[in-house]
């Protein structure tokens, strides 16, 4: 694992590619294994595809196409796939170009090298703006990545996109891209090619049936649950809490509760199964928030602080904007807050 948390790992055929794999390793991180002696390129691949950022081959093409084809389902959760030669010469994305980072992952490893990244996707080769490289620069999930090429397509024909956001983005703007007015209402999105919204949005426009939504991982869910509550009752009360509150599901990066629920199953487990950090906070550190928050005496008397999931919800969101106050339902308290976001031109 590099130090900015990715997952990297090389797999070398030949003494000469591991020698080059550990020179990438050292200089960006990563594990690095030798065919043979990992069971061969089929059971390596099986064995790191799914959870790995980058997976990067060092050898032939053919080799790393035929291992990744059983595994290659969307390019929202595929890795980054490169293929280096043994001299380091050509540095070659095979899968995730954008969204899953491997042309840019590539344009480092060739740094290292001194060779060339060989980047064929259209948007780079032509130097113009790439909305699902934006997107994950900017931290958003794309909401239908079908509708990607819809965009690609619109900019590489020298046609202007237009965007919507629900945050002002900073800096100027790409080369047939235009902002259009920022808000948050279902009107603000009409003519839009592409959306940033973390609210849900289902009316239509006059360019297609919807735009391409963009939605940023900043919301986090406050929670606070009796004891002993299973993890599918609080899962079945987050999709309602999401249709009351018209926030988008894709939205919310993370949980947090107070220290007394640190060790409750129930809420452990919707978190491990959402893929979903969990955090908590003493009572202290909760009233120690300012702001007005939807006050209980009776949580107070049993926890100690005044409210458990609105105060969380900030707390975890750096300080950020209560977006839902406390919903109650039987046995399970809900609230979001959204993390300070502040989107740029940038993409590359």
């Amino acid at each position: 694992m590099d130090t900015t948390g990715r997952k990297i790992y090389y797999l070398a055929f030949t003494d000469q590619g591991q020698r080059l794999a550990q020179k990438l390793a050292s200089a960006i991180g990563g594990g690095v294994f030798l065919s043979r002696q990992a069971g061969g390129v089929h059971q390596w691949t099986a064995r790191f595809f799914s959870q790995a950022d980058g997976l990067i081959y060092i050898g032939a093409a053919g080799i790393a196409v035929r291992a990744i084809a059983p595994f290659i389902k969307s390019k929202t959760t595929d890795p980054a796939v490169i293929v280096i030669d043994e001299g380091g010469s050509f540095v070659i994305p095979v899968l995730s170009g954008h969204l899953g980072g491997a042309n840019n992952l590539a344009r480092e490893l060739a740094a290292v090298t001194g060779g060339v990244p060989v980047i064929t996707t259209a948007t780079d080769v032509s130097g113009r703006f790439a909305v699902d490289e934006w997107a994950k620069r900017q931290n958003c999930l794309v909401k239908d990545p079908k509708k990607i090429v819809q965009i690609s397509s619109k900019i590489l024909s020298g046609c202007e996109i237009l965007v919507q956001s629900d945050w002002p983005v900073t800096g100027p703007e790409p080369e047939f891209v235009r902002q259009t007015a920022c808000g948050n209402n279902e009107d603000d999105t009409r003519g839009a090619d592409v959306t940033v919204s973390i609210r849900c949005h289902s009316g239509t426009n006059s360019v297609q049936k919807t735009p391409l939504q963009l939605i940023p991982r900043i919301a986090v869910l406050g929670i606070g649950c009796r004891r002993g509550t299973k993890a599918s009752y609080l899962e079945d009360r987050f999709q309602f809490f999401l249709k009351e509150t018209g926030i988008e599901e894709g939205a919310v990066c993370a949980a947090a509760s107070i220290d007394l629920k640190k060790d409750e199953p129930g809420l452990l487990q919707f978190c491990r199964d959402r893929n979903m950090p969990f955090y908590v906070y003493s009572a202290e550190q909760l009233l120690a928030l300012e702001g007005s928050f939807t006050s209980s005496p009776f949580v107070k008397k049993v926890t100690g602080v005044d409210n458990v999931c609105e105060r969380s919800a900030v707390c975890a969101a750096e300080g950020g904007e209560l977006l839902a106050h406390k919903t109650v339902y039987d046995g399970v308290t809900m609230a979001l807050a959204v993390k300070p976001f502040h989107p740029d031109w940038k993409w590359l």
